[in-house]
């Protein structure tokens, strides 16, 4: 399982490649849970992303397709990567507009120069985010041709993801996913413990942000604290869970 990090600055980035992150992640904490960063934070946090790493990146929730298409401007200016670059959205829209978004993002990526990988965003707690229930976001995520789904927690001060699904449900909406031949990510919250629950679960990515930090989700990203997620991980491989 590869682990995603959060980073809002190019300062923060050295940290997270230091601690071992296959992926870094653009995300400014401070509005919401896919705060997106502004272009010139993006262009400055790619710029320092090594050519070998993966690069994500977050674009709220936008609540319509010219919504979109904003958000979407933060991409121009990007160089190609030959490492994956992925897109996310939140859905706080629901059925035909829900699928609209999705559709669109995945039109967009396509036109653009780095093409990167779309990834619809579903949230455990979706009837506190007015979003679609986790079991619809991955139907409309294999119907529009997104490349995989993140399940994450809208809210973040009520709980990680585990406080809003029990693992039994968690495994049957990641047996959902993958039988639409999606990526798995999942995130919300998560501790060290977390992380170390996580990665006994079929999933492909696991992210973080607070537990990554000195301070919290608003906090600075710390070597050591990435290496210790990045650890947790391993210890789950080496004992082949």
């Amino acid at each position: 399982m590869r682990l995603l990090v959060s980073v809002r600055s190019a300062g923060e980035v050295a940290a997270a490649i230091a601690g071992g992150a296959d992926i870094v992640d653009a995300k400014e904490p401070t509005l919401g849970s896919l705060g997106a960063v502004s272009g010139r934070v993006l262009r400055e946090i790619a710029v320092g992303v090594p050519a070998g790493v993966s690069l994500s990146i977050a674009l709220g929730e936008p609540k319509n397709v010219a919504a979109l298409e904003t958000a979407m401007g933060a991409l121009h200016g990007l160089a190609p990567r030959p490492s994956r670059v992925y897109v996310k959205i939140g859905l706080s829209a629901s059925g035909d507009g829900a699928k609209a978004l999705l559709a669109g993002l995945v039109d967009l990526a396509s036109r653009t120069a780095i093409r990167p990988s779309v990834i619809a965003v579903a949230y455990a707690d979706y009837m506190a985010a007015g979003a679609p229930a986790p079991e619809t976001v991955a139907r409309l995520a294999a119907a529009t041709g997104v490349d995989g789904v993140l399940l994450d927690t809208w809210g973040k001060d009520g709980g990680d993801l585990f406080h809003h699904l029990a693992e039994p449900a968690l495994r049957a909406w990641i047996g959902q996913v993958r039988a639409a031949g999606l990526l798995v990510a999942l995130a919300g919250s998560l501790s060290i413990e977390g992380v170390r629950a996580v990665a006994e679960l079929p999933g492909d990515i696991v992210g973080v942000r607070g537990a990554a930090c000195i301070g919290g989700r608003l906090g600075v990203v710390s070597a050591g604290r990435v290496a210790e997620l990045k650890a947790a991980l391993a210890e789950r491989v080496a004992t082949g869970a």
